[in-house]
């Protein structure tokens, strides 16, 4: 099982040893595109502080952030799932988990990285400021499509049942191929008992979720396999095989999702 999880704009800064590329998950497909990526995002963070802003959508708070992107190599660098921060991170919670569990995450997660590309839930990385929607002129072509064409060479015929959870902008840097892979839906069951798209704070619940795989260190190869997991949780999913998606029915109300979420996760 893989879990394709999107990255976060909110970052730990920090960590120790510097990065390195060839240890990355997929070196040898994508070892291209990261070297392009990151010269380009480097390039626009050296130059004009208004231009590489303005590019990278970053008000006067948070213009600081440009450093991160002069120091890749050198900064310091954290597992990819404690690098991120923000509402599903922060439900999976994942400084509080032991070393099984860990462990359990490194195998069959993989997070959605714009400046990196798809790496390992452990692979070590550093601190940056990159959006799937960041313009960087240098690099010739939209983020979109070199990061499409690089993911065009990965193998997934091994991966056995995956489960995309990123967003579209993210999925949309790495498209599954047809025919591989179920995206989750994250749905609310309101007093009237009418499902109803949950939307912000859906990201609460998927990091709940894979923080329950993670615990539970379940091996699941198959949607069935899901299905059957989730009902011993006491978790309402669906299956739809024509639209490829898994349903996750939660019954709180929006504002009550993300603080329950993270109780939970304690």
């Amino acid at each position: 099982m893989l879990i394709l999880l999107p990255p976060s704009e909110t970052k730990r800064t920090g960590g120790d040893g510097t990065l390195q590329p060839a240890e990355l998950r997929g070196h040898e497909q994508l070892h291209d595109a990261r070297g392009r990526v990151r010269a380009a995002l480097e390039q626009l963070s050296a130059g004009d502080e208004e231009a590489a802003a303005k590019a990278l959508k970053l008000g006067v708070k948070n213009r600081g952030e440009l450093q991160h992107n002069l120091r890749l190599g050198d900064s310091g660098v954290l597992p990819a799932i404690e690098r991120y921060t923000g509402v599903l991170y922060d439900a999976l919670d994942v400084v509080s988990l032991g070393a099984p569990e860990r462990a359990w995450l490194a195998d069959h997660v993989l997070v959605q990285s714009a400046l990196l590309g798809l790496v390992g839930a452990g692979d070590r990385i550093p601190a940056y400021r990159l959006s799937a929607g960041s313009r960087l002129p240098s690099l010739g072509s939209p983020l979109k499509r070199v990061w499409s064409e690089a993911h065009a060479a990965l193998d997934w015929s091994q991966a056995g049942l995956v489960l995309d959870l990123r967003s579209k902008d993210y999925g949309a840097l790495a498209p599954l191929p047809s025919g591989v892979g179920y995206f989750l839906h994250v749905a609310q069951r309101g007093d009237d008992g009418e499902v109803r798209a949950l939307n912000h704070f859906n990201k609460a619940a998927k990091g709940d979720l894979v923080r329950r795989l993670a615990r539970s260190g379940t091996r699941v190869d198959s949607p069935r396999q899901l299905l059957d997991w989730a009902a011993r949780e006491g978790l309402e999913l669906s299956l739809d095989d024509g639209e490829r998606t898994v349903t996750l029915v939660t019954e709180l109300g929006a504002p009550a999702a993300e603080s329950a979420a993270r109780t939970a996760a304690r």
